[in-house]
């Protein structure tokens, strides 16, 4: 099976929202390679997809690849696997297949990227240290992109706090850039770990940076800028977690600070909530401390085990859509709605704009 799933992403012509199409008409991998052409029209793919699959060098590829994946203890995590992140099958453009070491659950309850730029100044270093350190009783998982200046703080941050942390990379598992991380990375797989969707034998090229971010912003709850230029990759993962509506939040800084300008310009046109603290992120994040969250579930002891198990789903990520609650319970969505429906009669639950929920 992984044979196929590999040779999937191998394929031209065929990216993640056609192959997951693909997987949808076609139930698996393999039953993809299997399809008969008559069958790929008669499902509305057209000659340019079968001729991509009719390419017998992806599987030949790929063969190369699982020896690699095998030898290095290296997780695949394809889209359809019970260990693929729920937050990024809710983004059209995700990954279908994914490469992982470390031990981190990239399920975590609560998920928050922290990115910015490369030459990060002494203030971006000290609040992003800050906002780490404060977070640090709020039991997330902190994501970046292992590059130099604000993705090299986050982790260093979360590591030095006890907080599990995940570099999104933008090469193969056969490699590490940049090489002066090496060392911080090798803690990150005790207390995290390393993703990416790229195979072995991937050099960071310019063109990989972006569809890291798209991993960095949909793999998250929200994503957090420390300071950011005019320009640059910590506004394109802003721009994407916007596009999947997933909060941002960016620190401000002086008016004629060229790292804070495009963190100003986030908060200025309304891409992105100003943070000066942990905070902000927590109360916007409706985020409580474990031991709150311990308290209230005390509560909950008249509950049915159904509407615990809901209740807890929200206690633990703050606001939720249906599909979520969905994705963590097994719940069917009419079975979830009449749960809900008996939370708010109990006045434990209240219904959100953009049929979302929270804990009252």
């Amino acid at each position: 099976m992984l044979l196929h799933q590999i040779a999937l992403t191998k394929l031209p012509q065929i990216g993640d929202i056609t192959a997951k199409k693909l997987l949808f008409h076609f139930g698996d991998a393999k039953g993809v390679f299997s399809a008969k052409s008559k069958e790929l029209l008669a499902a509305g793919f057209s000659k340019l997809v079968i001729h991509s699959l009719r390419n017998n060098s992806a599987l030949k590829e790929a063969e190369k690849e699982v020896a690699f994946v095998e030898k290095n203890n290296i997780t695949p995590v394809f889209y359809t696997d019970v260990n693929y992140p729920y937050r990024l099958k809710f983004c059209d453009d995700g990954p279908i297949l994914m490469y992982y070491r470390g031990n981190a659950n990239l399920n975590y309850s609560r998920i928050l990227s922290i990115v910015g730029t490369r030459k990060i100044t002494d203030y971006g270093k000290w609040i992003g240290r800050k906002i780490v350190e404060e977070l640090s009783d709020y039991n997330l998982l902190i994501v970046s992109g292992l590059a130099y200046g604000a993705d090299t703080v986050a982790h260093q941050s979360a590591l030095d706090f006890g907080i599990p942390t995940v570099g999104i990379t933008a090469h193969g598992q056969d490699m590490l850039y940049p090489s002066e991380n090496r060392k911080m990375a090798k803690k990150m797989l005790e207390l995290g770990g390393i993703l990416t969707e790229f195979p072995s034998e991937t050099q960071p090229n310019r063109e990989n940076f972006p569809k890291r971010n798209r991993i960095i912003a949909g793999l998250s709850d929200a994503t957090l800028i420390l300071e950011a230029g005019a320009k640059g990759g910590a506004l394109i993962t802003a721009d994407i977690a916007n596009s999947y509506s997933r909060d941002v939040f960016a620190v401000p800084g002086r008016t004629n600070d060229v790292m804070s300008e495009g963190c100003n310009n986030l908060i200025k046109y309304n891409k992105a909530a100003l943070v000066t603290s942990a905070q902000d992120i927590v109360r916007a994040m409706n985020w409580e401390s474990k031991a709150t969250q311990n308290k209230q579930m005390t509560l909950f002891q008249e509950l049915s085990e159904e509407e615990l198990q809901v209740a807890k789903v929200l206690s633990d990520n703050g606001e939720c859509g249906i599909d979520m609650l969905v994705n963590h319970t097994g719940f069917t969505a009419s079975k979830m709605a009449a749960i809900l429906l008996n939370l708010e009669f109990k006045n434990l639950v209240r219904c959100l704009p953009g049929k979302r929920y929270s804990l009252n």
